[in-house]
């Protein structure tokens, strides 16, 4: 069995699953968010995430006069954002941005265009309800670290107010789904409701995770701290905190964070590797082994996790465990193009230039974003390259 390198939770969309049945009996340890070893800052408001420039509103109203704004409305907006955006809308991982920022550059996770989204509606008096999408667990490397996504979508309905007065002769569509990423539209996953204060947290959580891979430690505490300020019962800030505490050696703080991570939601699997992880540091190797056994096994069926054992394989240079959890993972799942990158990536460290401009080429191919498909092409040509020198000397 072959453990991560280490794991993060970083939220939606760079995020942690939240049980929809959390344990709210136990009060929350903000004896930890009062820590004198960090330096807090000032983040953002839940205001100015979600606030909407005058620019923007200004816009809105000249695209949606305000006589015939309706649930169609909202299969313009997309159109809108392309149109008075940066004409690039892209998912991306690792960007978590306000609603304003979101649309000055819209190569933004989904969670950053969620909540634009949800603010272009509201301003068009819809009413938008926040969706957790119930995917498998998904991780992706960054900087050496496993950090576990997730993904959130955005359900947009008419106003109640608006049809109070309204005959309706034919029933119509009575909502529409604002999704981000053409895999989960494609999937029938189940979802659950989650609110605004939910999101808000997600969003500190997320731009937390990012300043503690930059080792910028005193943001990430005062994002985890305004994450739990303003929902407590986030299971993945308190996860995250856990982490940074881990990481500055304050073991003590790390366990009581995990501990009620996993309090709040018994299937946060981060939090309980990570647990395993601080008890394998701590002399308690029977603890921790028993906890990374379980995972292991309930993690089997999981493409996912193979690709994170395969990544955690290469980057330690176990090139031959990498094929195979590579290939455990293709087996499972053949559409992903994250599998076939590790496999090129591999053979190129094994000087197989044929096999990985093969993978590389399938990977290109399954890809389904644009900012994915030309990141695989400009390796694809520099691999060309690389094999033209190679046979002009020969």
């Amino acid at each position: 069995m072959k453990s991560f390198t280490i794991v993060l939770v970083s939220s939606f969309c760079l995020l942690t699953a939240c049980s929809s049945t959390e344990n709210k009996s136990a009060p929350p340890p903000l004896a930890l968010t009062q820590s004198t070893e960090f330096s807090p800052i000032e983040v953002e408001t839940q205001e100015e995430i979600f606030a909407l420039s005058e620019h923007v509103r200004t816009q809105l109203d000249s695209a949606f006069p305000k006589d015939s704004r309706s649930l169609q409305s909202t299969k313009r907006l997309l159109k809108f954002l392309l149109q008075n955006g940066d004409a690039s809308l892209s998912y991306q991982s690792g960007a978590t941005l306000t609603a304003t920022q979101a649309y000055s550059n819209l190569n933004a996770n989904c969670l950053s265009l969620s909540i634009l989204a949800f603010s272009l509606a509201e301003y068009l008096g819809l009413d938008g309800q926040f969706q957790k999408v119930h995917i498998p667990e998904y991780w992706a490397l960054d900087n050496g670290f496993n950090l576990l996504t997730g993904h959130i979508n955005l359900k947009v309905r008419e106003s109640e107010k608006q049809v109070v007065n309204r005959k309706v002769i034919y029933p119509e569509e009575r909502s529409l789904i604002i999704d981000f990423d053409p895999n989960s539209r494609q999937e029938a996953f189940k979802t659950s409701n989650i609110n605004k204060a939910r999101i808000t947290a997600m969003f500190y959580n997320n731009k937390g995770a990012a300043a503690m891979l930059k080792h910028d430690y005193d943001i990430a505490f005062s994002y985890y701290k305004a994450a739990v300020d303003i929902d407590s019962n986030y299971s993945g800030a308190w996860g995250n905190l856990g982490v940074l505490f881990r990481l500055t050696n304050d073991y003590e703080n790390a366990e009581t964070a995990y501990q009620y991570a996993i309090s709040l939601d018994p299937d946060n699997n981060t939090a309980l590797g990570n647990l395993a992880r601080l008890y394998n540091l701590t002399d308690r190797q029977d603890l921790g082994q028993a906890i990374l056994a379980k995972l292991d096994k309930k993690r089997q069926a999981n493409p996912y996790y193979h690709i994170s054992l395969g990544n955690d394989a290469y980057t330690t240079a176990r090139y031959q465990d990498a094929i195979k959890h590579y290939k455990k993972a293709r087996d499972l799942n053949p559409t992903l193009h994250d599998t076939d990158f590790g496999l090129a990536r591999t053979y190129y460290q094994l000087g197989d230039l044929k096999l990985a401009k093969k993978h590389l080429t399938l990977a290109n191919d399954k890809a389904d974003f644009d900012h994915d498909k030309q990141r695989y092409e400009g390796k694809l040509q520099a691999l060309r390259s690389h094999t033209a020198k190679l046979t002009h000397y020969q």
